[in-house]
């Protein structure tokens, strides 16, 4: 018998027909646990370095993680893994909801799919019946829409549907795959999800999921629910809202936004509107959230509600998440937060990425006011900031006009335009959008976080570790007083020296030696969820968090049976995190590739941003260029890895 994970992998060929149902060999378990893991595994065993997004070679996976489908809280993280058309590299976008927990429920761990359609379908799971469907008929409709549609075709409403809509039957370089209440946007799932002609996975599974010691697993699920229960009657004091509390931000609960507003910039990252927040505007917009604000919702078996049913005048109903509630409103530059209501709902029928796809909007919005794009390019748009913004919304989904090149997402869309549009480019980490975080000094952390983590995506990047040092020293020591979750005590040193100014303070400190053990802790934290399936909002991305890398080995001991301290754990997802860094490397992404958009701070330190990432790589086992060595890999059991590497002179002979 197997535990926790079903043991099980859907296969479909798409260009054949053709579907199997593979067992897994339970060595991969223990060598990579699951979700992200086992999908990087995967990859590098089965996608050449030469295949493009596009490429019927692109493997697209669908992963639950290790503990969906069991009782832990908040393990609800479908992973979808592919070669992302943005950057050509290995990406990994998430998206929570009740989507994977089915899966598990139906008796599989992933569905691969490889190859393409020969016309348009959707996929139809239920237990061991699995179907490759017609769907002409949902040819352009929404993604909220075809969900909908597939549930009533199936008159079952238990059944999970992950859809795309418009622009990723389009291939739109930023296109999302919606789902529930969350969606898998970054780096442009939707799009290859598209190129293989799906237009959505529906999944129904009714099967169980075993454990291997069920009672010493809810004993020590018993202890992670009254830590949840405690932190949400004692949120953190001296910090702001938030990051207060657990669970994905809860920016549906929160209306006080000064912090984003005036910290983030606005347009296509361009102005930070440090004195924003006023009164009148607090005043205006918590009466606009509260009244389009239906019910909070949650994913499936989480204690938190972290999202919220909008129902605003006449837009239909749809559920919203996390930071779109801003997005759309700071890039345009409108004040009135009932325009994102209206916006998020168009949005996310077209399936686009509410990261990336706002600050492409604007991005367009600047060549034209530079004289890049002409009034022939925006002919029939409207004048206003909220008609301009929808009239590029529906010409990207459907990639018409200028459409078509905003569509690639900016650093492809520049490259296109040509004219001067590169150097408004200015926001791209190896072609992908960042958040618009434009900050004063260098923060030696989010400097590696930035360069190096193969999220990309910041926003799925950020730990643990406060933000910014608190103003008293006072305040910092009470803070560690009561902090369990440390892999170290000597990292409550590392806080309390932290000064918001001085020779403690950004850039010179944390110094490169110790931010870079403070950025592996919690890089090793994100990688531990994205195994398990367990959202970041619980584990690696809030201060204080009910899961942490002292009890995360009891759960997966309990619930697979494989004993494993946290030295173990730490093993295991560095393992597959140097894998996923090979994978990378030999689809050709360098050291220079590892930088921050130049004008992410306004103070940079050419010479100490080298010295950080030299000693971060360092740190990890690697070389001055990245790779890592032959030492670290065999550490790992890797050593077929770096025979791989050496073959392709990625890596040289004695090159440590």
């Amino acid at each position: 018998m197997r535990y926790a994970e079903t043991g099980y992998n859907l296969e479909i060929d798409l260009t054949r027909g053709n579907i199997e149902r593979v067992e897994t060999d339970p060595k991969l378990m223990e060598l990579h646990l699951g979700g992200l893991g086992t999908s990087v595994k995967i990859h590098y065993d089965r996608v050449p370095p030469e295949t493009k997004a596009f490429d019927p070679e692109n493997l697209l996976i669908f992963s639950t993680g290790l503990l969906c489908g069991t009782p832990t809280f908040s393990a609800n993280r479908t992973l979808v893994s592919f070669i992302s058309p943005q950057t050509n590299l290995l990406a990994y976008p998430m998206m929570g909801g009740f989507w994977s927990a089915e899966l598990k429920y139906a008796g599989y761990d992933k569905v691969i799919m490889r190859g393409k359609s020969p016309k348009l379908i959707y996929i139809w799971i239920h237990n061991d019946k699995v179907e490759l469907r017609d769907a002409s008929h949902l040819k352009g409709k929404g993604a909220i829409e075809t969900q909908e549609l597939i549930r009533k075709e199936l008159k079952d409403p238990n059944v999970q549907v992950a859809a795309i809509g418009l622009a990723g039957e389009n291939r739109c370089f930023t296109a999302s795959i919606e789902q529930s209440r969350s969606s898998s946007s970054r780096g442009g799932g939707g799009a290859v999800l598209g190129d293989k002609n799906i237009k959505a996975i529906a999944v129904r599974g009714t099967k169980p999921v075993n454990l291997a010691r069920g009672a010493e697993f809810m004993e020590h699920l018993k202890e992670v629910r009254e830590y949840i229960d405690f932190r949400n009657e004692n949120p953190i004091p001296e910090v702001m809202p938030i990051l207060s509390g657990i669970g994905s931000p809860q920016m549906m609960k929160h209306v006080d936004e000064k912090w984003h507003t005036e910290s983030f910039a606005w347009g296509n990252a361009r102005t930070r509107r440090k004195d924003f927040w006023t009164k009148e505007i607090e005043e205006s917009w918590e009466k606009s959230q509260r009244g389009a604000i239906q019910r909070f919702i949650s994913c499936f078996n989480c204690p938190q509600q972290c999202g919220a049913l909008i129902s605003h005048d006449d837009v239909p109903k749809y559920m919203i998440k996390c930071f779109s509630k801003l997005t759309y409103a700071m890039a345009a530059h409108v004040d009135d937060l009932d325009f994102s209501w209206k916006i998020c709902q168009r949005a996310f029928q077209y399936g686009l990425d509410s990261f990336s796809t706002p600050q492409i909007l604007a991005f367009g919005v600047e060549l034209y006011e530079a004289g890049i794009f002409t009034d022939d390019d925006f002919e029939g748009c409207p004048s206003d900031n909220e008609g301009r913004f929808f009239w590029l919304l529906d010409k990207v989904a459907r990639r018409e006009g200028i459409g078509d090149y905003l569509a690639d997402g900016t650093y492809w869309a520049a490259k296109r335009i040509g004219k001067g549009a590169e150097k408004y480019d200015h926001n791209t980490t190896k072609k992908h959008e960042q958040m618009n975080i434009k900050l004063g000094m260098l923060d030696p952390l989010y400097y590696l976080m930035y360069a190096t983590n193969e999220k990309i995506s910041i926003t799925q990047m950020e730990g643990n570790w406060p933000q910014a040092p608190f103003p008293s020293k006072e305040n910092r020591e009470s803070f560690v007083k009561d902090w369990p979750q440390l892999p170290d005590e000597k990292f409550k040193t590392y806080f309390t020296e932290w000064e918001p100014r001085g020779d403690k303070a950004n850039p010179a400190y944390p110094d490169p030696q110790t931010a870079s053990e403070i950025v592996d802790w919690m890089e090793m934290l994100h990688n531990i969820d994205d195994a398990l399936g367990i959202c970041c909002g619980m584990g690696s991305f809030c201060l204080k968090p009910p899961y942490h890398v002292h009890n995360y080995p009891k759960l997966i001991s309990a619930a697979t049976g494989m004993d494993v301290d946290r030295y173990d754990l730490k093993k295991i997802v560095n393992r597959s995190r140097n894998l996923h860094r090979a994978v990378n490397l030999i689809r050709g992404m360098v050291r220079a590739d590892e930088k921050p958009p130049e004008d992410h701070w306004k103070h940079r330190f050419p010479e100490l941003e080298e010295d950080l990432l030299t000693k971060y790589y360092t740190f990890k086992g690697w070389n001055y260029d990245g790779v890592p060595t032959r030492e670290r890999l065999e550490e790992l059991d890797l050593a077929y890895v770096a025979d791989d590497l050496e073959k392709r002179g990625i890596l040289k002979d004695g090159q440590n």
